[in-house]
């Protein structure tokens, strides 16, 4: 009964049709609510690594802590501080540690498949990278920018590699290939099979570069020797050897500016 009179008492004013129960009025806005706390454990961790990287740039964090980004992407439900401490205790360093051979990885505990994959990817995307750079210059006139892309290539292989950079008429790269793999100390190299490879690349000059895993660049007899013979070999058909590079651990030695080419 209260219900139709107060309905009959809309209707005498001339509310009729508006609902019996008004919204009540807003008042004004209150303070916004606290945002949400960091997440616990690593994954707080982990965000304010992110937001130090987006701010403050590569340069503030330690090699260790790159190392706990690279992994953590690849191992999202996993602390992955003490696997990155523990491959800075092994290899030293983050450069060393994504360049270490794939077996010496996986001797780190905790290191599987998918952070390995991680780091080694972290390593290509550095040297294609660095080797992007070079494309399309005079590597005579760009000689630093060479030796920090061969540094980066080869310093760290745990064998002798030696690598020829074949090169065009105005000292552009055309190739960079691998010619041998041998132990740590001597790797066989044959002049007919790089003079062949240059003659098929239509590459008019070569560097050669080695590494030699001591982290010592000194050249060897056998070093001067492979050298002098390929130059000799690669003459014959016009081709130029520019130089020969024997890359070690942060150093590097250039048999024509010793004199030995």
């Amino acid at each position: 009964m209260r219900r139709a009179g107060e309905r009959k008492g809309l209707a005498e004013a001339g509310l009729a049709g508006l609902p019996l129960e008004l919204p009540r009025a807003c008042g004004p806005a209150g303070p916004r609510p606290a945002p949400p706390p960091d997440p616990p454990g690593h994954l707080g961790h982990r965000e304010r690594m992110r937001q130090r990287l987006l701010l403050a740039g590569p340069d503030a964090l330690a090699d260790y802590e790159l190392l706990e980004m690279v992994l953590f992407l690849a191992l999202p439900r996993q602390d992955t501080k003490p696997l990155a401490r523990a491959l800075i205790a092994r290899f030293g360093s983050f450069a060393n540690a994504i360049a270490a051979p794939l077996a010496e990885l996986r001797q780190v505990e905790g290191i599987r498949d998918a952070g390995a994959a991680a780091l080694k990817t972290v390593q290509a995307a550095a040297l294609r990278l660095a080797g992007a750079e070079l494309r399309g210059r005079d590597l005579l006139a760009n000689w630093e920018q060479l030796l920090a892309y061969l540094n980066a290539h080869v310093a760290r292989a745990p064998v002798e590699e030696v690598h020829v950079l074949f090169l065009d008429t105005r000292n552009r790269l055309l190739a960079d290939e691998v010619q041998g793999r041998g132990t740590v100390n001597h790797t066989p190299v044959y002049p007919r099979e790089v003079v062949k490879r240059a003659l098929e690349l239509q590459a008019t000059a070569l560097i050669l570069v080695h590494n030699h895993p001591s982290g010592d660049p000194t050249p060897s007899r056998a070093d001067i020797e492979m050298t002098a013979e390929i130059k000799a070999a690669a003459a014959v058909f016009g081709v130029v050897l520019h130089d020969h590079l024997i890359i070690g651990n942060g150093r590097q030695t250039s048999l024509r500016r010793e004199g030995l080419l």
